[in-house]
């Protein structure tokens, strides 16, 4: 053979791959499918180490299943609505569809050039009017559902970006896209009501076996749920009713005042009716213009400000002073939350502050605490109440449900279930997004665009202008519209869809890409998804995972599809450091993945990322590395090269009984290589390992280049060594078993099964110790007798020597593992 050239060999298999369209896949009921899928990228125009890390794993496994029988899916698409490709307008005056198509082409030729086993028949692109088009169904499919409604609300804004966010979308206080401040702003906006299948997300947590720990621990609490008294407290002075939800009912004799949002309701009638207006608006102003984030910091100051008016404990009749505070949010709970100063840092805090009263209602079992003599709140969850009428005595958790019953009864207490998780809000003032498909009529309301009339079209000549509403609001051509219902003058809605509902359902649409009568086939979506195995980032935890399950819960509701969760296995790689941190551009530390393709070929570029850290884990770059694993590829080939004839003029089948021992320890390495090799590929995912496997097999084999080897034998070992090679680097591979077995495509072999017999062996290593401390490695017959073991281990020479002049006090041997001498 020539010498290994990674820039020959990859492009002409890639060429024929891509040319006979050799990854295409169709519906197959006769055989097991195998849906594996990453997730699709935004196209910003080029790969990095991220993306490669992440589309390798999906590779190996798309391979490694092809090999195994599976009838495998394995598409791609992109993510291409969203505020960069509309930022590039702005900047660089390019069309951002124009800008988009030309990032999509670029990114497509460099996973090309990764040999990516992507069947592209089934290419989802998010902005295409073809794709879109069902995102605006699924629309009206809420809509029609009662699960899509528009309201005035207070939102998050973000100044930068020029558009609402979703409460997933601010990550502490600052926008998830730009890190810039995001403050509240009063719109009206479209919902999805994710709140409707709070339960059900939740309660599906326990379905998703294969997702990792600390993704579902994530999502449920954000989801948030908790269990509580919604108490209804008289406001006599303002002719009003205030609820305040608690978790805490067992501290409800303690309350002395409630802290309302500056956003509550009741704040206006407040103001309205104070003495102290001007003060009150002022400081709600103030507190209104605050981030999130410094609201709800541990570490900011809690500031209030006194009303003046007060509401009456329906537990005990005192008075409960009335505060409007900054660290209450109007959007969780009830608005007002109850302050308890002796249960309760923060409510002691604030009291302390402000002069506020504290009543004490808990104290630890056998304790007596005395609130003149307490520096801080008592905060653990345990103790007995005091101060607190019939319940005092009770032991906490008792008095809980007790206090809850009690206040049903007397009927100024209600038992709730409350939710952190918020509904969905899907506006967002940006051109470049799915239109919401409805129009505005004087006469007729809301109206849903006809289905027959979808897609809504984003309209080519545009102004970018940043402002508080859409671009599209300022395109004539595009707002005014006739009713549908009744032919009169109407506008169109201006706003667009999040994009992150575009994602919510893409990977259903690769299931029947081309349909244009529907999103999808029932039979074809049922057969492919849901997806087996989904890859990608921990920080989609919440977003974009959350969303996904949400969509499929609705889908199934409408009939569309049959299953429950939409991924069934969820593997989060971890992220590609170097010097330390994460690559970034503004830290200088990034490595272009088409530098290293075109110096050492991609699949040196693939076998490194695959090798240097578990796939869950950090991976520190090393440039040294991807020089060894350049290395270990040339010595792959230089071996095979070096057996080529014997390999070629070699008989499939061969008399085992006739090899030697040394040929035998060879087979048995290969043997069990492939069992190690599969099981970390199928079972594990533990990728280094199984490349591991592979180079110790390679070295083995390099221990007979320089002496005689049964054809036969070398033949199978080189065969399954490059089957085994062939999910990793899959280049390499498809020419290494052109040349040497001229076959099929390697990718559509069968992979390989290990002989059990071949991995029997006569003897096993144990370990001997003496008085349960390690002190030698022995091989012995393999289920030797308890008692010949014993033996065997007195007789070595260096346990003999440490046990010489010792009384042995006995002897413990387990078969095929150990023998512990004990000795005094």
């Amino acid at each position: 053979m020539e010498k290994y050239s990674p820039e020959k060999i990859e492009k002409k298999w890639q060429d024929k791959w891509f040319g006979e369209n050799v990854y295409k896949t169709e519906p197959d009921k006769t055989r097991e499918k195998y849906y594996t899928l990453e997730m699709f990228p935004y196209p910003s125009g080029n790969l990095h180490m991220g993306h490669v890390r992440n589309y390798s794993i999906g590779d190996v496994l798309a391979r490694f299943k092809a090999m195994q029988g599976f009838n495998v899916l394995h598409p791609m698409g992109f993510d291409s609505f969203g505020m960069p490709a509309e930022n590039a307008a702005i900047k660089n005056g390019v069309h951002p569809a124009k800008w988009t198509y030309a990032n999509i082409e670029n990114m497509k030729r460099q996973q090309r050039e990764m040999g990516l086993s992507y069947d592209w028949d089934r290419e989802a692109i998010t902005c295409s009017p073809e794709y879109y088009k069902w995102t605006e169904w699924f629309f009206e499919l809420f809509y029609k559902r009662g699960l899509a409604y528009k309201k005035k609300a207070s939102v998050n804004w973000c100044d930068t970006c020029g558009t609402v966010l979703a409460n997933e979308q601010v990550v502490d206080g600052k926008c998830w896209r730009c890190d810039n401040e995001v403050h509240k702003k009063d719109l009206s906006q479209w919902f999805f009501k994710i709140t409707d299948y709070a339960d059900e997300l939740l309660k599906d947590l326990e379905l998703l076996k294969g997702w990792p720990e600390r993704v579902k621990t994530m999502q449920e609490n954000w989801i948030g749920r908790s269990e509580g008294l919604e108490i209804t407290f008289d406001a006599p002075s303002l002719d009003e009713k205030i609820s305040v939800y608690t978790t805490r009912p067992d501290t409800a004799y303690g309350i002395t005042f409630l802290a309302l949002a500056a956003e509550h309701p009741l704040v206006e009638k407040i103001i309205e009716k104070s003495d102290n207006k001007d003060a009150i608006r002022a400081f709600c102003e103030k507190t209104r213009n605050q981030s999130e984030m410094e609201r709800t910091s541990s570490e900011s100051e809690k500031e209030g400000i006194d009303t003046g008016f007060t509401c009456i404990n329906p537990f005990n009749g005192n008075e409960v002073e009335i505060w409007i505070t900054n660290y209450v949010l109007a959007e969780y709970g009830t608005g007002a939350v109850m302050g308890v100063p002796s249960g309760d840092q923060r409510d002691w805090m604030f009291a302390d502050k402000y002069g506020i009263k504290k009543i004490l209602t808990l104290q630890p079992k056998g304790v007596e605490l005395k609130l003149e003599e307490m520096t801080e709140a008592y905060v653990e969850k345990d103790g007995v109440l005091v101060n607190s009428a019939q319940f005092t005595g009770m032991e906490m958790h008792k008095a809980m449900a007790a206090i809850i019953d009690y206040a049903e009864e007397k009927g100024y207490g209600k038992r709730r279930v409350n939710y952190r998780l918020r509904d969905w809000l899907i506006s967002r003032q940006r051109y470049w997004g799915a239109p919401i498909p409805i129009i505005y009529c004087e006469h007729c309301g809301e109206v849903l665009v006809p289905e027959e009339d979808l897609p809504v079209k984003l309209p080519e000549n545009i102004s970018f202008e940043q402002g508080s509403v859409s671009p599209l609001a300022k395109c004539e051509e595009f707002v005014n519209v006739k009713c549908p219902k009744c032919g009169r003058d109407a506008k169109r809605e201006t706003d667009t869809m999040d994009t992150f509902l575009c994602s919510s359902w893409y990977f259903l649409r690769y299931a029947d890409p081309k349909n244009s009568e529907k999103p999808f086939d029932k039979d074809k979506v049922n057969y492919f998804a849901p997806v087996d195995q989904y890859i990608g980032g921990i920080e989609h935890a919440i977003l974009h995972l959350l969303y996904s399950r949400f969509f499929t819960k609705v889908l199934r509701d409408a009939g569309l599809l049959d299953f429950d969760e939409p991924f069934t296995r969820l593997l989060t790689q971890g992220m590609v450091i170097k010097d330390g941190a994460k690559m970034s551009k503004s830290l200088g530390n990034v490595v272009s993945p088409e530098e290293i393709i075109a110096k050492y070929g991609a699949d040196t570029a693939r076998l490194f990322i695959l090798f240097a850290a578990p796939v869950d884990r950090d991976l520190d770059w090393s440039d040294q590395g991807v020089e060894g694993s350049y290395r270990f590829l040339n010595r792959v080939w230089r071996i095979l090269d070096h057996f080529e004839d014997k390999i070629k003029s070699a008989p499939k089948d061969y008399d085992i009984n006739a090899l030697t021992d040394e040929e035998k320890d060879l087979r048995r390495t290969l043997h069990l290589t492939i069992k190690k090799v599969t099981e970390d590929i199928g079972e594990r995912f533990m990728f280094n390992t199984a490349i591991s496997s592979v180079m110790e097999l390679v070295n083995a084999v390099y221990a007979f280049q320089n002496k005689d080897i049964n054809a036969g034998l070398i033949r199978e070992v080189a065969k399954d060594l490059i089957l085994m090679l062939a999910p990793f680097a899959p280049h390499i591979a498809e020419e290494l078993n052109f040349v040497l077995f001229n076959g099929e495509s390697v990718h559509k072999e069968k992979w390989p099964t290990y002989d059990a017999d071949a991995i029997k062996t006569d003897e096993v290593e144990i370990v001997a110790q003496i008085n349960g401390k390690v002190k030698e490695k022995l091989m012995i017959p393999v289920n030797m007798d308890k008692n010949a073991m014993a033996d065997f281990a007195k007789k070595n020479e260096k346990i003999a020597a440490l046990i010489a002049g010792k009384e042995i006090v006995k002897v413990i041997a387990v078969p095929n593992k150990l023998v512990n001498i004990v000795v005094k």
